[in-house]
């Protein structure tokens, strides 16, 4: 049964909500997911159109930190390819391990990664020359691929993850890494947008009003962390982890 007019509406209004949010840390799936799920979509359903809606709102993102220049454009030479790449990978492994497998090891790491974040100092030294993803492209690469790997196999966190490995391990500013993670991240959705529609999975009818959303928020949301910067990246980013800590810990309660 299709949705009504009203549930449309508000799918709508929370695709808007996660796209902003999704621009900023990562995580807009943390919302939007359990949104489709609560209309009554199934779960194979869900996902795909998870997929559908969001590829748009990494777009809009994308388009507005690249508009910004603060997308490093020979860094995303190497991690687009290699996040579409990876995603494909994480996608036709899922049939081999249990994604509820993963759920206690992700939800260590996130704890490592709001640790490690919240102890990094506000921003690196000035440096001069190249940033740093651009003298080591197969860094940026191994990471855009990994991760990329992991958002086809499983997805919670995958934003917040990119943002943290692009800082930490790269050396870039949180709001660098944010620019270029959504690369990697409109990448992997791509891949799987055109991996669920083939499959038949995706429900364009409430994807495109979310698609709607998705975009504006992404728009919002990036320009939010244009302005603010560094400060404001951080405390959403950790804000974001929280949730995903609290959310795959009550997924592993017994029920």
């Amino acid at each position: 049964m299709a949705p009504s007019p009203t549930t449309l509406a508000l799918l709508a209004g929370v695709a808007t909500l996660a796209g902003a949010v999704d621009a900023v840390a990562g995580g807009g799936g943390l919302l939007t997911l359990p949104a489709l799920l609560a209309a009554g979509l199934p779960p194979d359903l869900a996902l795909g159109t998870n997929k559908g809606q969001s590829v748009f709102g990494s777009g809009a993102a994308l388009l507005r930190y690249a508009r910004a220049g603060l997308v490093d454009g020979r860094m995303a030479r190497v991690t687009f390819p290699a996040g579409l790449a990876g995603s494909l990978a994480g996608a036709a492994l899922v049939g081999l391990v249990p994604p509820a497998a993963l759920r206690p090891v992700i939800l260590v790491l996130l704890v490592v990664v709001a640790a490690a974040l919240a102890l990094r100092p506000a921003a690196p030294a000035p440096r001069a020359g190249a940033r740093p993803g651009t003298s080591r492209p197969g860094a940026a690469a191994a990471i855009a691929l990994a991760i990329g790997a992991y958002d086809g196999f499983f997805g919670p966190g995958t934003g917040t993850f990119l943002v943290f490995a692009f800082a930490i391990f790269l050396g870039l500013r949180l709001q660098e890494a944010t620019a270029d993670a959504k690369v990697v991240n409109f990448a992997s959705n791509l891949a799987a947008v055109a991996l669920f529609a083939s499959l038949g999975r995706v429900v364009w009818a409430v994807a495109i009003p979310m698609a709607a959303g998705q975009f504006a928020g992404g728009l919002i949301g990036a320009q939010v962390a244009v302005r603010g910067g560094d400060r404001i990246v951080r405390w959403a980013v950790l804000a974001v982890v929280a949730a995903l800590v609290v959310k795959l810990g009550a997924d592993l309660l017994p029920r």
